[in-house]
């Protein structure tokens, strides 16, 4: 195992945010899912220049994006966008991307259940199918309840995953797993060899160790069924916007380069754009957390 983390949490150059990580011990990173803010020749040079490799990406299932929407044209268009995130992954030498199917945020049906799932059936094998051309591997994530009602436990991705093929895999959260879960554990094992990614944020979505989570028994778990992939930091804190902040000068309150719909989509998990320090310690409490815990 080894430490890896998103980038898409704070709007900042990519640059910036390889030299931070290298610093705490991270040795990869899950790049965020907009292939066009990318020139993945540079990409890759600057990957190269910080000693820090891509280990995959997330797709951000936002706006109009949703594998198991009603409308045909809508359910193509976002075949094209994860096929575009994992060409780009190729590209970067990575290795996996974690696919979110549905709209993030997106909490009511459009359809019957047959319906919904013929059509996300169907749009993930297509995705699968550029996934084994260009040599990256597809891990399904449950998100929980309030972010997604198509499926929100490991076996119901692990469902989906079935019906593709059977290289298809799963990506499991530790926050949304502690939320979904009867037993935290008990998923991380149904999940076996299938599991191509492990996302960890605490249970408040702080960094990891500022919550009430059992890292050491989660990482052991891990190891138990052979886990071999990124521990990839996923935190998005959430702002307190009362006398009672714990962390009063977290708030960016001049951001930069960041699209509409990923503002929108920080700030409905009752977050915000996150100030240079405040992130930078997260990173570096996640590292402190896992790194003894990993080697």
């Amino acid at each position: 195992m080894h430490l890896s983390t998103h980038n898409w949490m704070r709007a900042e150059p990519l640059e910036v945010t390889l030299r931070r990580i290298k610093q705490f011990g991270y040795e990869s990173i899950e790049i965020s899912g907009e292939p066009t803010q990318y020139d993945t020749k540079e990409t890759r040079k600057l990957l190269k220049e910080h000693g820090i490799r891509c280990w995959g990406a997330v797709t951000l299932t936002l706006g109009e994006r949703n594998l198991a929407a009603k409308d045909e044209g809508q359910r193509a268009r976002t075949v094209d966008y994860v096929k575009s995130v994992l060409t780009m992954v190729s590209e970067l030498e990575g290795e996996v991307i974690t696919l979110v199917p549905a709209t993030v945020g997106k909490v009511q049906p459009d359809a019957t259940e047959e319906e919904e799932w013929g059509w996300l059936v169907e749009a993930t094998k297509e995705c699968f199918a550029h996934s084994q051309k260009v040599g990256v591997k597809i891990g399904i994530e449950p998100l929980n309840r309030f972010e997604t009602y198509i499926f929100n436990r490991c076996a119901q991705a692990l469902a989906l995953a079935d019906a593709v093929h059977p290289d298809c895999g799963v990506c499991l959260d530790a926050y949304h797993l502690n939320m979904e879960e009867s037993d935290i554990y008990d998923a991380i094992r149904l999940a076996g060899r299938r599991l191509f990614d492990f996302h960890v944020a605490d249970n408040n979505r702080f960094a990891a160790g500022l919550g009430h989570l059992n890292w050491p028994k989660i990482v052991e778990t891990l190891k138990e069924i052979g886990y071999d992939g990124a521990l990839t930091n996923e935190f998005v804190a959430p702002v307190d916007r009362t006398p009672a902040a714990i962390y009063p000068d977290m708030v960016e309150r001049d951001p930069v380069d960041i699209s509409p719909e990923q503002l929108k989509f920080i700030q409905d998990h009752g977050s915000s754009l996150l100030t240079e320090k405040f992130y930078s310690d997260q990173m570096r409490i996640t590292a402190e957390t896992l790194l003894p815990l990993i080697k």
